[in-house]
């Protein structure tokens, strides 16, 4: 196959929260064209931004590798399936860094071996560790790490957690709180 050119190479973001913003601040520096999709609408400079149920065709329809940072809802369950998939150009990639739920895994070994989907890196699985049985282990087009992608710094996490803590004694607001509405 003839390698893209980087203006053809459009990386999507499905997650437009902390992480994904921080995916993308990333990759801008590679100068590839970026995508994103939120549940709400957002507009961030040089991100093509779609939203919603309405935005996602859209929004896969016009990316070659899609990152998925989303938090785990009933919404996004399953959401890197089939169907989906479908929707993305012929020898696409994707990455999972968010949670094993997001993805139909025989869905996507089943799109890997046709040729749609032309490679996966995953880092989340259904059931962890990954079994020694899994055919992903097979499939050379799938790359697989131990849940590792963001590892947790002690000295900062515990920064943080002081830092609320002592916010919280004074009465002052955090940031961080899970709303509840929305699950995440």
């Amino acid at each position: 196959m003839k390698p893209f050119e980087k203006a053809e190479f459009t990386v999507g973001i499905m997650g437009l929260g902390v992480l994904g913003k921080r995916v993308a601040d990333a990759l801008t520096q590679f100068e590839f064209p970026l995508r994103g999709w939120s549940r709400s609408q957002k507009s961030l400079p040089g991100i093509a931004c779609f939203s919603g149920a309405d935005g996602l065709d859209a929004f896969l329809r016009g990316s070659r590798v899609v990152v998925c940072v989303l938090p785990l809802t009933p919404e996004t369950g399953g959401i890197l399936g089939r169907a989906n998939f479908a929707k993305m150009p012929k020898a696409s990639y994707v990455i999972n860094v968010a949670r094993g739920g997001h993805l139909v895994e025989a869905d996507l070994l089943e799109m890997v071996q046709d040729g749609h989907i032309a490679g996966a890196a995953l880092d989340v699985f259904d059931e962890e560790p990954l079994p020694a049985a899994h055919p992903f282990w097979q499939e050379p087009r799938i790359s697989l790490t131990p849940h590792i992608a963001a590892m947790t710094l002690r000295d900062d996490s515990v920064r943080q957690i002081a830092a609320k803590i002592s916010a919280l004694e004074r009465g002052e607001p955090i940031a961080g709180i899970v709303d509840r509405t929305k699950g995440y």
